[in-house]
């Protein structure tokens, strides 16, 4: 099953857990301040681990992907 999903009429398009209007973002947000996956599952009682560890695993893969800056000279 796949947990994080896109639609355009949920959270303006962007990634979220599936059956909920939580964007990735948020949890990536808190897992990087340093939250515990028991006071996210507090606060998003909703939420499941599996969910947290889907959006951990969106956010890897999105890391793979090779980004190009292009630097200009003045």
């Amino acid at each position: 099953m796949r947990r994080i999903i896109t639609d355009a009429q949920i959270c303006h398009g962007k990634a979220h857990v599936k059956g909920t209007r939580i964007p990735v973002h948020i949890i990536l947000d808190l897992l990087a301040v340093g939250e515990t996956y028991e006071n996210i599952l507090q606060a998003y009682p909703q939420l499941n681990e599996k969910d947290i560890q889907a959006c951990l695993n969106y956010a890897a893969k999105l890391a793979t992907e090779e980004v190009v800056y292009e630097s200009k000279v003045a």
